[in-house]
């Protein structure tokens, strides 16, 4: 594998991935068009010469320079190139990119096999090293500090009690738990806790709980979905040596990339807010503006909420562990420095909240504005036409009638036509003239002061 490519052939590698997907995505547009023999067979190969191409331009690049053509990619692209690159290199290349798009990728990750439903991890060389996992026999020679498992099937699930003897709980009913059972300890010594992780992600934003069992060396970890924080800590734990060094330091460590991650996530919060302030701000918003600005609003403040209990759920979990002493006394000190981290996280969650508050009211009162603005121009309609309905009553009078005998009746209800014209109109300058009339006293109030 070639790594050569420097950063300022970015654009050229971009390029030439762009067109790739667009020969691959034309081809396969006009095959599914014709009405051949042996369609699918054509189709087939077809989408391997492309995909084969790609597929080899990937290899020769650097995981820094593909991470940034997935970011540059839209999201329909990058699910197509993302498993076109080698699974040995995937785990590199996601702590190049961004937060979001890392969240996309990994997120959409399904447990095809045994060995992605349960992942089991030793200590080598002080780093963790995973272990591949096919069978019973597999699990049960192995010595692990860590054993992941994402959407086990019942079988897993009796192996992990056959072989360490543990009662790992099944994911679907991971939320059904009260909060006095999320944090316990058995009678054989066993330590159960259930966190809940932040998950951000573009569309939507959700906490997704995770059970974690201690059982005397070996840290479980049983959870419904891939998380980035997971994935995430593998790769420093395997590239870095003396990272971990037992099981109960591979807990401290997820928990305080959880906490590293909700401060992402606040980041972004606040980027958007930011975003948000500079409309609110204008001199005028429309009504459907506004309407976007709430909507936009109402999600800050549903990702601000889901932070705010993520931390508070890690800061319950790490205060269990300290007061059941099962660390030791530099793990204590690094659970002294998760909780700081979470205290500053709590400070800028407050803010938000004020400043989401703040943003709310604000977009209200321009909707405000813009009723009271439609009901003036409403009650002016109104105040000019009341002296014309009068006179127009009067003038539908038998009354009228015999007041104007004798004059003919075209000009005599032509004038009236043009008396109701001009009396309209000099209401019209009436409320104009006092309405600038009160602004200029408003006005001459206000230099006095």
């Amino acid at each position: 594998m070639v790594e050569t490519n420097q950063p300022e052939n970015l654009q050229e590698n971009l390029q030439q991935v762009i067109a790739l997907l667009n020969k691959h995505k034309l081809v396969e547009s006009l095959v599914h068009k014709q009405d051949m023999p042996k369609h699918e067979l054509i189709e087939s190969l077809v989408h391997k010469q492309n995909l084969t191409k790609l597929r080899w331009m990937l290899d020769q690049l650097s995981p820094r320079t593909i991470a940034r053509i997935l970011e540059a990619l839209p999201g329909d692209d990058q699910k197509i190139v993302w498993p076109l690159v080698r699974d040995e290199r995937k785990e590199e290349i996601l702590l190049e990119m961004s937060d979001a798009v890392r969240v996309e990728l990994v997120s959409d990750v399904k447990p095809r096999n045994q060995s992605m439903m349960i992942r089991v991890f030793d200590l080598h060389e002080g780093r963790l090293r995973q272990i591949p996992i096919e069978s019973r026999e597999d699990l049960a020679q192995a010595k692990p500090i860590w054993i992941d498992l994402v959407t086990p099937e019942e079988e897993q699930l009796v192996w992990a009690r056959d072989i360490f003897g543990v009662e790992l709980p099944n994911p679907k009913d991971l939320t059904d738990l009260e909060t006095s059972a999320r944090y316990y300890v058995e009678e054989n010594g066993e330590v159960h806790l259930h966190s809940d992780f932040l998950l951000d992600r573009e569309k939507e934003s959700r906490n997704v709980p995770v059970a974690f069992i201690l059982n005397k060396e070996t840290l479980f970890s049983v959870r419904s979905e891939e998380l980035p924080v997971f994935r995430l800590q593998r790769l420093r734990a395997r590239s870095q040596s003396g990272y971990v060094s037992e099981a109960k330091d591979v807990l401290l460590d997820l928990l305080a990339a959880d906490v590293e991650y909700s401060a992402n996530a606040l980041e972004d919060v606040y980027a958007e807010l930011e975003e948000v302030g500079r409309q609110v701000l204008r001199s005028h918003i429309t009504d459907e503006e506004a309407a976007k600005i709430l909507a936009a609003i109402a999600e800050a403040e549903d990702l601000n909420g889901r932070i705010r209990r993520n931390v508070l759920d890690t800061r319950r979990a790490l205060s269990f562990l300290m007061r059941g002493k099962f660390l030791s006394e530099v793990q204590h000190e690094d659970v002294r420095e998760i909780l700081r981290d979470i205290e500053s996280l709590d400070g800028h969650t407050a803010y938000l909240f004020n400043k989401i508050n703040f943003l709310m009211n604000a977009t209200d009162s321009s909707v405000n504005i813009n009723q009271n603005k439609d009901i003036k121009r409403l009650t002016v309609i109104s105040v000019v036409f009341m002296p014309l309905n009068v006179l127009a009553g009067i003038g539908g009078m038998s009354e009228f009638s015999m007041m104007t005998q004798g004059i003919p009746w075209p000009f005599a209800y032509g004038s009236f036509a043009i008396g109701l014209v001009a009396i309209g109109w000099m209401t019209f300058v009436g409320l104009r003239f006092f309405e600038k009339r009160k602004i200029q006293l408003h006005r001459m109030a206000s230099r006095r002061i």
